[in-house]
């Protein structure tokens, strides 16, 4: 009972100073210029590239320089436009598919099936496709108390044995605050790929890094679940008014190609919306490259929806979501503190944030085990899956269904947390500097 009482005690304190300091989550984000969705003649025509026959570095900015084929694509771009009366409004060279993507318009009033179905059988096409369009799945540290993941993850325990050092972990949300005294340092990139709207904090984006790698032991704020990882921030979705961001084939592929480029270690995808052949083609060589891939499981959605249940991706489900998609893991995706733009923090729910709960571990295994493969990440995250008692789970029974002490002990080779007293010492590394 007095352990209870304890528990009770310092959630309260917790709570007591979100209230003090925290505006609701819900509240209206700082809102960028709107993005309009892309015009509904807007095609999307592929033009194969050689292989690039270099490795970008760090400063690479998504763009490419090549022997001098891409003037030739332009030029075969604006042959093919000019034959079937298109406009070319942008490309974009995706050198981890060996693609160069062009944005076309039709200037007619033909149906745009028709126009892609032409397209496909000129044999200077790669393919062509529609622009499809994807949206949000949002529903020394005060508010470490109130985290989920302090209580069913163990969370500061698993950081004696990992922190998510070494590893890069790619964001393609809306925008990141790096400026946020909780993602102050954490960010090794940020990069907008919504032309000509101007590149801002953006709610969404900024709680998604913050659950995955908010700097711990800084005394404001929470702790991330890789703390030590560094982040790509990539802006491939935007915010208007109100939820949800959205984003479109178009600026993800710009987004997932450019993480690739980049050597990202683990690709988060907290959104959702239909297949779409330039990002599954992007997916599949990101898996090809050993790059784990986490998405949010989309309720709406009997199969979790993309690209969620693309094979290879661990889709991520909210732990109160009663019937998660075959196959999908849950993870605490309700009532999670988090950063929010303008040194705020604030409560959010939805299984985009269950998913960056998952990048975030999937992280601190990196550290522990580099190279892993995505498919054995993902048995290491299934050995441990279970149901926690009603206890860990505040009151639903269902929180967490990933066992992260049993998947970080996997990869540390010894126990890490919730270990047996004989054994608790000896089993947990030495504390490890932030």
């Amino acid at each position: 009972m007095k352990q209870v009482l304890a528990r009770l005690l310092a959630l309260c304190t917790a709570l007591c100073a979100l209230a003090c300091v925290v505006p609701r989550a819900n509240a209206d984000p700082p809102t960028p210029h709107a993005a309009s969705a892309p015009a509904a003649h807007q095609v999307l025509v592929m033009l194969r590239m050689p292989s690039p026959h270099f490795r970008p570095d760090g400063a690479y900015g998504g763009g490419y320089t090549d022997d001098g084929t891409r003037a030739a694509r332009r030029r075969v771009a604006r042959d093919l436009a000019a034959a079937y009366g298109l406009r070319v409004v942008d490309n974009w060279p995706m050198p981890a598919i060996g693609i160069d993507c062009f944005v076309m318009e039709d200037t007619g009033t033909g149906p745009v099936d028709r126009l892609l179905d032409t397209l496909a059988h000129d044999p200077r096409v790669a393919w062509a496709q529609a622009i499809q369009e994807y949206r949000s799945l949002g529903g020394g540290d005060p508010l470490l108390p109130v985290q989920p993941a302090a209580q069913v993850w163990q969370l500061t325990t698993l950081h004696r044995a990992s922190t998510g050092r070494g590893v890069t972990v790619a964001v393609v949300d809306s925008g990141v605050d790096a400026n946020h005294p909780d993602l102050a340092g954490q960010v090794k990139l940020r990069r907008n790929f919504v032309d000509a709207y101007p590149d801002g904090p953006e709610a969404h984006g900024t709680a998604v890094a913050g659950i995955i790698a908010a700097r711990e032991g800084n005394g404001q704020g929470i702790a991330g679940i890789a703390p030590g990882a560094k982040l790509l921030a990539l802006r491939a979705c935007w915010e208007t008014a109100g939820p949800p961001a959205r984003c479109n084939s178009f600026t993800l592929g710009k987004a997932i190609n450019f993480a690739l480029m980049n050597d990202a270690g683990v690709i988060n995808m907290s959104l959702g919306g239909p297949r779409d052949r330039l990002l599954e083609a992007l997916l599949d060589a990101a898996l090809a490259r050993g790059v784990t891939l986490v998405g949010a499981a989309d309720p709406a959605q009997p199969d979790g929806g993309f690209p969620a249940s693309h094979p290879g991706v661990i889709a991520v489900a909210s732990d109160t979501q009663r019937a998660p998609p075959p196959g999908a893991l849950r993870a605490p995706g309700t009532d999670v503190p988090t950063a929010l733009p303008g040194a705020r923090w604030g409560m959010v729910s939805g299984s985009s944030y269950a998913a960056a709960h998952v990048a975030g571990l999937a992280a601190l295994i990196l550290e522990l085990r580099p190279g892993t493969a995505p498919a054995r990440l993902r048995a290491d995250l299934d050995g441990g899956a279970r149901v926690f008692p009603a206890a860990l789970a505040s009151g639903t029974g269902q929180a967490g269904s990933i066992d992260a002490c049993a998947a970080i002990a996997r990869a540390a080779g010894a126990c890490v947390c919730l270990c047996p007293s004989t054994t608790t010492t000896a089993s947990l590394p030495s504390p490890r500097p932030h």
